[in-house]
């Protein structure tokens, strides 16, 4: 008499897509840290604005160039908008992101270097690190924004060069789409608070 043993049938475990892709949640940490960061930065600068005596900003210190950097924050603003309809066109079909997402690069890298200008003219007239605390609170809190635009630029023209290859994937897009909006949802705030 045979015995037979009984047949085993392995049945793979289900696949299971995240709720939330861990590139999002990556960069939504990312971005709490920094948004802690930068509160510390404004109330520094606050309080050392209310501790002022005299006028603020100081009359011995150069002006700021509250128009033109307006004009900057608009371009700013508008490369987030670019990016949005990036996104949008990028869940219809991948390839038709290519322009706004192009777009919302170069306004990105418009706003970069008019910000180099702009301090270059600010050195020149005397604004720096050490000229007291308008200089020291406008390159610690604009220069540290400035990195991060510098670091999401450089990030976005790697995904750009992923999304003409078609290797761009819709969780790594949302990521990147995110730390972008930080950097141009901050700026409002800090243009506010440093400039006017």
């Amino acid at each position: 008499m045979s015995s037979m043993a009984p047949t085993l049938h392995v049945v793979p475990p289900p696949t299971r897509q995240p709720v939330i892709e861990s590139q999002v949640i990556g960069t939504l940490v990312f971005i709490v840290t920094e948004i802690m960061t930068f509160a510390g930065l404004i109330s520094g600068l606050v309080i050392v604005k209310a501790n002022h005596l005299g006028p603020w900003p100081p009359p011995d210190q150069p002006r700021l160039p509250i128009e033109a950097t307006g004009f900057n924050t608009l371009v700013l603003l508008a490369s987030g908008v670019a990016l949005f309809q990036a996104w949008r066109a990028f869940k219809r079909k991948p390839l038709d992101a290519k322009k706004p997402f192009a777009l919302a690069i170069g306004l990105g890298l418009f706003f970069v270097v008019f910000q180099g200008f702009e301090w270059v003219r600010l050195i020149g007239e005397g604004l720096t690190l050490t000229s007291g605390a308008l200089g020291a609170f406008f390159y610690l809190i604009v220069g540290a924004h400035a990195l991060h635009a510098v670091v999401a630029i450089v990030l976005l023209c790697v995904f750009y060069r992923r999304l003409t290859r078609l290797e761009l994937k819709p969780g790594t897009f949302l990521g990147a789409q995110m730390f972008w909006y930080f950097v141009v949802g901050l700026w409002p705030i800090l243009y506010v608070q440093v400039y006017l």
